[in-house]
């Protein structure tokens, strides 16, 4: 609101000189209290956004801080905590150790039936 050169009372304050051929007064009057009155609303609406950003940034804090408090995953939520689309810690592990048992557990068979042929 720095860029607001008039308030209300310093339009019905203004004096206009008079001058021989100039605009009717009640006119200017009129004219005058009509803007006051815009300038008015528009400095309480001001006010209202004013105060209704105020409360939402504060509520955008207050669920920051909420969201920041994080509670323990249990076992039982561990799947709905889990990405939908990726897999989750448990079934990698599942799928790595099915890939060990293929790779070296068909090593370790040929070891053993070379060994008991020996």
């Amino acid at each position: 609101m720095d860029n607001i050169n008039f308030t209300p009372k310093d339009i019905l304050q203004k004096d206009f000189k008079a001058k021989m051929r100039g605009y009717d007064p009640t006119d200017v009057d009129t004219f005058l209290d009509s803007v006051i009155k815009d300038y008015e609303t528009y400095q309480q609406e001001v006010q209202n956004l004013q105060d209704e950003n105020e409360r939402l940034q504060d509520k955008i804090d207050e669920l920051g801080k909420q969201a920041s408090v994080s509670t323990p995953v249990s076992a039982a939520n561990e799947e709905a905590a889990a990405p939908v689309s990726g897999a989750t810690n448990v079934d990698v592990l599942k799928r790595l150790s099915n890939l060990e048992r293929r790779v070296f557990g068909s090593q370790l068979e040929d070891d053993t039936n070379d060994m008991h042929r020996i």
